[in-house]
């Protein structure tokens, strides 16, 4: 779900439990989940956010621009840069003859998101099948908050930076968006189900907090 505050859009999950109040929680990397009582309408949630929007924004504002500090890449042949969770030489990922900086920075993006739409469609086939679920269609985009995503009409979005991480990280994050075509929040039987393909789901889950911040551009 989201809403708009002042001219930015706060993105969120919600968790309906036994519960008598309306929690929001906000993690390091600015993923926004609310837990709320069983029954709770969307508009008495929508609501709740909005009544934190100005915390929230200056949070994600704070988070954003840690993400935005500069760090030295070097674009050049024997610059490093991850991909699948190793670290490779520019030249050895892209074309980099004759080139400049500039050049050489769009089309890193480009094979990133080649590569990672690739992968991501290989993967999503493989799982799919053994969820037992069907996606609508799937795109990668560019997010700093996100690393994939599900829309109610059963479309799946993912990060062109999850091009950086390990396979089994791709994984987790494929399986989490999918599981999300039958269970839209993350309630138990959500967690369940993304336990029942990959137990230690967790520890992707900490791979990608300890670690987000390194994969980028």
């Amino acid at each position: 779900m989201k809403i708009e505050f002042e001219n930015q859009i706060i993105e969120f999950n919600v968790e309906y439990a036994n519960r008598k109040k309306i929690y929001i929680q906000m993690d390091s990397l600015g993923f926004i989940t609310v837990k709320a009582p069983n029954g709770t309408t969307e508009e008495n949630v929508m609501r709740a956010v909005e009544q934190h929007g100005k915390q929230l924004t200056q949070r994600l504002q704070q988070i954003a621009k840690v993400r935005d500090t500069p760090k030295t890449k070097e674009y050049q042949e024997q610059g490093k840069f991850l991909h699948l969770g190793k670290e490779y030489f520019l030249h050895e990922l892209i074309d980099t003859a004759d080139l400049s900086e500039e050049e050489l920075k769009i089309n890193l993006k480009k094979f990133y998101f080649s590569s990672c739409k690739k992968i991501i469609g290989e993967r999503i086939k493989r799982y799919q099948e053994q969820l037992k679920v069907k996606h609508k269609s799937f795109e990668i985009e560019e997010s700093r908050t996100k690393w994939g995503s599900c829309s109610s009409s059963k479309k799946l979005t993912f990060n062109y930076r999850l091009a950086m991480a390990p396979l089994e990280v791709i994984d987790y994050v494929v399986i989490h968006e999918l599981c999300h075509l039958t269970h839209m929040n993350h309630d138990r039987s959500f967690w369940r189900r993304v336990g029942s393909i990959m137990p230690d789901y967790k520890e992707k889950e900490e791979f990608l907090a300890r670690h987000g911040q390194a994969m980028t551009l």
